[in-house]
């Protein structure tokens, strides 16, 4: 089990994590470190608990706003996909409309000679 020492706000914690998941937590204590600085500037010095209840949700707000993002890009994909087939099935079915009707003009023309 790996561990990093992060420092949020001038405090250091120590935090266990996944072999091979300490840069990646790094970088998120660092993100975490440079949100409680912009709260840090713009309210004040406020006990540490209220900071990280305030970067908690300044960072969720993101986050949900990401995965809003992310829901919106699925839709767009799926409504993209299902145009594609709805063109390729509208090809196809054109495709063998026009075999079926040179068909038939086979047929008449056998008919006809016959």
């Amino acid at each position: 089990m790996g561990q990093v020492a992060i420092t949020i706000n001038g405090n250091n914690y120590q935090i266990a994590c996944d072999e091979g998941q300490e840069e990646r937590l790094t970088r998120l204590g660092a993100y975490v470190d440079e949100r409680t600085a912009e709260l840090v500037k713009s309210v004040g010095d406020v006990s540490d608990v209220r900071l990280m209840v305030m970067a908690s949700l300044m960072v969720t707000d993101k986050l949900f706003d990401a995965m809003a993002e992310t829901e919106t890009l699925r839709a767009q994909a799926a409504k993209a996909a299902k145009e594609k087939i709805s063109e390729k099935s509208d090809e196809g079915l054109a495709l063998i409309v026009e075999a079926v009707a040179e068909r038939i003009e086979d047929i008449a023309v056998n008919l006809e000679n016959a």
